[in-house]
């Protein structure tokens, strides 16, 4: 079952707003055996609209529109597929309805615009959306069925799992490949893929690498006969491989599994940030319940503060400056006493776009102090691209996952830089 994608609007192909429409259903459809073949973006035009979908089912099977369903002038999508057809739109009786009465609901008074949404191509499927006002449509056009969708991301879901899932499944002949998705941090997509060489031979799996800031997601496909048992033996020999480089499978995260971690051993962890500005708080605060595990925060920025909040010894930073090992390891064991939690963790480091105290940008020290005096101190020089002003962002991102991935390393007794090399210079590099 071969499928392209057709993403419209002029805010996705200006840039205003990140596609994620088109990444969340090429996911979905290949969990669900669909190949999706091809995905374009296009602007609000309805020419351009009819051309890409009619060139998309010269070569596929079907065809997946999203976006362009609306009440407003831009919103032709609807428009280009009658035209397509050779239909004329006609007013659907029971949508424009529902929409007066989801109007009455609220109390205001339904537009007149919004009764575009009622306009249906002649012989199209409505189908039905859970989540809003515009139903998706089915429309056979020559050469298949065209699915069109809302682009509100939580619209177009429900409808994709609720009507057009379970139909384009039906065609699919043949084995459903099997996919798991591996998460790793702190290693290169290089390295990985040069430790992987054993897995990539083995008959009917195929790798791919999805590299983030200091992360790398791998996600393993197993086709053929038997696809989940050699999903099985690609996954064991890719842990075996890797290592404690590998923190979490499929939708795990960092702050998740580190939260689990601290959850079974009735810890928690606070910290104290410096370059970072609240984002690694943040990050431990992101899921539901975190509060069980994560203490607090401290966001010393001013050099002054890390000892009025901190703790930071005055003559410490007299001597060596705001971004030193000692003091991102006074500034763990400060966080760690003052908000009286297991682990402590700081950091402080150049995210640029200048050079500080004569340390280049890059240049960060993360410490974690454990329970009694137990503290450990890395110092990883984080590759900069350049003198961008993609540069600070990224230094930062980088480094909330280091300071992450060292608690959890230490949590687990693991150490995955030097599990990887004895060479100092390749330690550094991986780090």
């Amino acid at each position: 079952m071969r499928v392209e994608l057709v993403t419209v609007g002029d805010e996705l192909l200006l840039g205003d707003t990140i596609n994620g429409n088109a990444a969340w259903l090429g996911q979905r459809l290949a969990e669900n055996g669909v190949q999706v073949t091809r995905s374009v973006v296009v602007g609000d035009e309805q020419d351009v609209i009819i051309e890409a979908v009619t060139e998309a089912l010269s070569r596929a099977d079907a065809v997946i529109t999203t976006g362009g369903l609306g009440p407003t002038s831009d919103d032709v999508t609807r428009d280009a597929l009658a035209v397509a057809a050779g239909v004329e739109l006609r007013r659907d009786p029971g949508i424009e309805q529902r929409l007066r009465d989801r109007s009455a609901r609220v109390g205001l008074p339904l537009r007149p615009m919004a009764l575009r949404m009622a306009e249906v191509p002649e012989g199209a499927t409505l189908l039905e959306n859970p989540m809003g006002s515009a139903p998706g449509l089915r429309i056979e056009l020559p050469g298949g069925p065209v699915y069109a969708l809302p682009g509100v991301p939580v619209e177009m879901r429900a409808i994709t799992d609720t009507a057009v899932l379970p139909e384009l499944r039906a065609s699919v002949t043949g084995p459903v490949p099997a996919r798991r998705l591996l998460r790793t941090a702190r290693v290169r997509e290089s390295e990985l893929a040069g430790r992987l060489a054993a897995v990539e031979a083995l008959p009917g799996v195929k790798l791919a690498y999805l590299p983030d800031p200091a992360e790398v997601k791998i996600r393993i496909t197993a086709t053929g006969p038997g696809a989940q048992a050699v999903l099985s033996e690609a996954e064991e020999l890719t842990r075996k491989l890797l290592g404690g480089v590998v923190y979490g499978t499929g939708e795990d995260t960092l702050d998740r599994v580190i939260h689990q971690l601290l959850a079974e051993r009735s810890a928690t962890v606070a910290v104290g940030e410096s370059l970072t500005g609240g984002l690694l708080g943040a990050e431990l605060t992101a899921m539901p319940g975190s509060s069980a595990t994560f203490a607090g925060g401290i966001v010393a920025y001013a050099t002054g503060l890390k000892t009025a909040l901190l703790g930071v010894p005055e003559e410490l930073l007299a001597r060596h400056g705001a971004v030193h090992p000692e003091v991102a390891t006074a500034m763990a064991m400060g966080v760690r006493d003052r908000l009286g939690a297991t682990y402590g963790l700081a950091v402080t480091g150049v995210a640029g776009p200048d050079p500080q105290d004569g340390r280049p940008v890059g240049t960060v020290h993360i410490a974690l102090a454990g329970p009694g005096s137990v503290s450990r101190v890395e110092s990883p020089l984080l590759p900069v691209p350049g003198s961008g002003p993609g540069a600070r962002p990224l230094i930062r991102r980088m480094t909330v996952v280091h300071a992450l991935d060292l608690l959890r390393r230490n949590i687990l007794g693991l150490d995955a830089v030097r599990e990887w090399s004895d060479d100092q210079e390749d330690r550094e590099e991986l780090a």
